[in-house]
């Protein structure tokens, strides 16, 4: 009986001491590669949820994880909270990589979202009064873009040589005194209730229920440089389940429904 009850004590010690296998962060419970991506609503989200069942096919689980703003993803794939993201321009992706130090790096580009001049009080850009009130992004690559199309427009005059780093401290002539002023890109389409303006961006116009196409009084043309990447850590770069997610995103089935569906608010760039 001593016997038996050391066996048990014995078998119980052992039992205690060994810890269930457990199945790698990047695994799913059915066995495939999980990949998590950070994205904007619209139309990011909307993209990567066309290439989930490709994807699967290849023994790749796609985890969408959706952000209001911008704030936050690169952070989240820096920390590898995320595998990768796609939410932003090639421009956004090179200023927060400069200004973070973090590793960050696009594996390639799927679309330009135009950006776009909007109002709910004027129908043209002639009829914008002095000293109107106009809202752009506060980030330092949209900001710089919505200060060009305004330029573009007529409405003010850059610095010369200044471009892609412009800020308001910029601006050399503005003859019609217009107020500008910086928000956070994601409430911009909300300051169409106050503001006589609003440069938004595409996503964000969409989000809104505005159509670039037809609603904005001047929109960014297809030579804009800001094309939206998928981006990873550099270290992911070769990553195949990662290479498989930009092969999947500009896919002719993915291309063939931005044409269908976005009426040239976004442009395919594959």
């Amino acid at each position: 009986m001593k016997k038996l009850f050391l066996f048990l004590a014995l078998t119980i010690v052992l039992s205690s001491c060994t810890a269930p296998a457990s199945q790698p962060e990047s695994t799913s419970g059915a066995g495939l590669t999980k990949i998590v991506v950070g994205a904007t609503e619209v139309p990011h989200s909307e993209l990567l949820n066309l290439v989930k069942d490709d994807l699967e096919a290849q023994g790749i689980e796609l985890e969408i994880t959706v952000f209001d703003g911008y704030e936050l993803i690169n952070p989240s794939t820096s920390e590898k909270q995320l595998d990768a993201n796609f939410f932003q321009h090639l421009p956004f992706l090179e200023s927060y990589v400069k200004e973070s130090g973090q590793d960050l790096v696009s594996i390639g580009a799927v679309h330009i979202e135009p950006l776009g001049i909007y109002s709910k009080k004027i129908d043209n850009l002639e009829s914008l009064e002095d000293g109107a009130t106009v809202t752009i992004p506060n980030d330092e690559t949209n900001g710089a873009r919505a200060l060009l199309l305004l330029q573009a427009s007529g409405l003010i005059k850059l610095k010369e040589g200044v471009t892609l780093t412009a800020t308001i401290q910029d601006i050399a002539e503005n003859s019609k005194n217009l107020e500008i002023y910086e928000q956070e890109a994601a409430m911009l389409p909300r300051s169409l209730d106050d503001a006589e303006v609003s440069v938004i961006n595409g996503n964000f116009a969409l989000e809104a229920g505005l159509n670039p196409l037809t609603d904005a009084l001047k929109l960014e043309d297809s030579t804009s440089p800001y094309v939206n990447v998928i981006a990873v850590r550099g270290e992911d770069a070769e990553r195949p389940e990662l290479k498989a997610l930009f092969e999947a995103i500009t896919s002719q089935e993915v291309k063939d429904y931005i044409l269908e569906n976005y009426d040239g608010a976004l442009i395919p760039v594959f």
